[in-house]
Order: structure tokens, then C-alpha cells, then sequence
């Protein structure tokens, strides 16, 4: 899609205005990382479903949950709004004031298993010099980094993570449950047949969690 046909509106420009800023000052590596469902923050060990993001909160000093902004501002879905992780200083910042609530673990484990289930994609957000801020699980319709990567060609905003799905083709059924779970259009079916793009994918791990043959799994990049 050429970002000709589809004009930017207020809310998404504010964003562009803020990283041409934050550019400009020479620290604005990227604006968001995807972080992978099914595998850990640490390329060392692999970890069950949700207990990356798990473990990135028992790292923070102090973090809160609060509404996604940009669900809340465009309402275009029915998927889970209180899903944004706020950390450290801004979750401290958000519960003074009453905009964001402190949860335990065990609850924020339920909240992201709950956004695996709806095909939320799992994002961490950064402010220049990389310190990262927010913790959110996304949408493409109502994400401000995922409508200007997709719609808007913004591929400096949003960088992979460390890992890519693989496929083992003698397990795959052709079912295409991956195919509708994969936002970045790595995955299509042509003519009823399954065909896969791994350079197209920024390894959610969506997919993974899908499959009911098992035949998808995640492998650290090259």
C-alpha cells in the first residue's frame, strides 16, 4: 500500500512530529521493539507462553496498568483495553495521578495471556537514549508504531526481536490459523497452499501459539 492513499491523521502525525523531534537531538534509534509470545527476553533460555513479559516486570523497579492510548483513542476493535505496562518513573507518575493501577503478577500473567488470545502483538516502547517506558500489547488497526509501519512504510520506528518463526512443512496441515494470526503478512495462503516470508517476519510469535499441529516454533536470527 502506497502511504499516499491512506493520509495520516491528527493523532498518528502527533507521533511523526515527536520522533522527527527526538531524531533531530541524534537519539532516536527506533521507537518500539516486538517482543516474541514464545520465547524469552534472554537469548540464553527459552521460557513458557507470557513469562517473557513476566520477567521484564519482575525487572522493572515498580510498573502499573493502565488503558491503551491508542485503543482508547480509536475504538475501531472490541480487543482488551487495559493491556498498556507502564514502567518504573511513568508508572509511579501514573498512579499518583490516578491514571494507571498497580497489579500483581499473577494478574499481569492473566491480562497477557488474555492479549495472546485476541492476537495482540506484544511491543516495548522506548524514549531517546533506549530507556524504555511502556510495555503494550497491540493491534494494527488502533497502534500508533504499527499503522505507520504498515500503512505508512515507517520500518525506522519498529525493530524485530532477536528471533523468526520456522515452519517444519512436514507437519504443517494448510490449516492457514497462522496465516490469520500473522499481522506482517508474512504468512499467506496462494491457491489453497500455505507459502511463508520469514524476511517479512518480526518474530511476535503469534503464530507459534496457533498452530494445532505444533509445526511453527521460533529460532534466534542469524
Amino acid at each position: 500500500m502506497d502511504a499516499s492513499d491512506n493520509p495520516m491523521d491528527e493523532f498518528l502525525q502527533s507521533y511523526t512530529d515527536k520522533y522527527a523531534e527526538w531524531k533531530k537531538g541524534g537519539e532516536f534509534p527506533y521507537s518500539s521493539r516486538v517482543v516474541p509470545v514464545q520465547e524469552s527476553f534472554s537469548a540464553q533460555h527459552q521460557v513458557l507462553p507470557h513469562e517473557q513479559a513476566l520477567a521484564f516486570l519482575k525487572e522493572a523497579r515498580s510498573f502499573a496498568l493502565t488503558d491503551c492510548t491508542c485503543r482508547a483513542h480509536y475504538h475501531r476493535c472490541d480487543k482488551p483495553l487495559d493491556v498498556c505496562f507502564l514502567i518504573d518513573e511513568l508508572a509511579d507518575k501514573a498512579v499518583s495521578r490516578g491514571k494507571a493501577r498497580r497489579i500483581t503478577l499473577e494478574e499481569a500473567e492473566e491480562r497477557l495471556r488474555k492479549c495472546d488470545e485476541h492476537g495482540l502483538v506484544h511491543m516495548a516502547y522506548y524514549q531517546p537514549g533506549r530507556k524504555m517506558y511502556a510495555f503494550c500489547s497491540c493491534c494494527v488497526c488502533c497502534c500508533h508504531d504499527l499503522q505507520l509501519l504498515l500503512q505508512h512504510g515507517r520500518k525506522d520506528l519498529v525493530i524485530r526481536s532477536e528471533y523468526v518463526a520456522t515452519t517444519e512443512m512436514e507437519f504443517c496441515i494448510g490449516c492457514g490459523l497462522c496465516v490469520d494470526r500473522c499481522v506482517f503478512g508474512a504468512r499467506t495462503m496462494q491457491e489453497e497452499r500455505f507459502a511463508y516470508d520469514p524476511a517479512s517476519c518480526l518474530g511476535c510469535g503469534l503464530c507459534v501459539s496457533s498452530c494445532p499441529e505444533h509445526a511453527v516454533t521460533m529460532k534466534q536470527r542469524e
